[in-house]
């Protein structure tokens, strides 16, 4: 089975007010960040009938249609993964009345989000997401030791975060 990789920190973030300054997290780790054309190599070497080009052009044109459908004011809901879709970051202050908002002067920005699929078959929301994860300290994973821990409910935590690691802003 796949393993995630993390590694245990210590909230160094001084504020007054927080209880987690002083605490230890555990902060996700990569290895690398696959590019469309390795994912594209990866899906077809899955008993794939299609070649790697045809699952990297399939996956192209996704990316190029999802953009013109949200820029269209569509959400893409894709079964079994999410629902893409688009929010707006406004400039900070706003405007003071309705009819004095402009679009060029006070949105910011425009983010592509995506909520995953909740449904009982494909639940990919993050308390059962965690249930099908097994985890890897890297501390212990460069040190030799590969003991694994699940994310299952014998090991999770229901404390005040729900075994989440806080954000230290908030």
């Amino acid at each position: 089975m796949s393993k995630i990789l993390y590694e245990v920190y210590k909230n160094d973030i001084k504020d007054s007010e927080s209880v987690m300054y002083g605490k230890w997290y555990a902060r996700l780790k990569s290895i690398e960040t696959m590019s469309m054309t390795k994912l594209a190599k990866h899906i077809s070497e899955h008993g794939s009938v299609y070649t790697e080009d045809v699952v990297e052009g399939v996956m192209k044109k996704f990316k190029s249609c999802l953009i013109e459908m949200l820029l269209e004011s569509k959400k893409v809901k894709v079964a079994g993964l999410g629902t893409f879709y688009l929010t707006a970051e406004c400039q900070k202050g706003g405007s003071d009345k309705e009819e004095d908002f402009n679009v060029k002067e006070h949105l910011k920005a425009l983010h592509i989000r995506f909520l995953p699929d909740q449904t009982a078959e494909d639940n990919l929301s993050s308390r059962e997401f965690i249930k099908k994860a097994e985890f890897v300290n890297i501390k212990n994973l460069l040190s030799g030791n590969t003991d694994e821990e699940t994310g299952d409910d014998e090991n999770s935590d229901d404390g005040p975060t729900g075994g989440l690691t806080p954000n230290p802003g908030d």
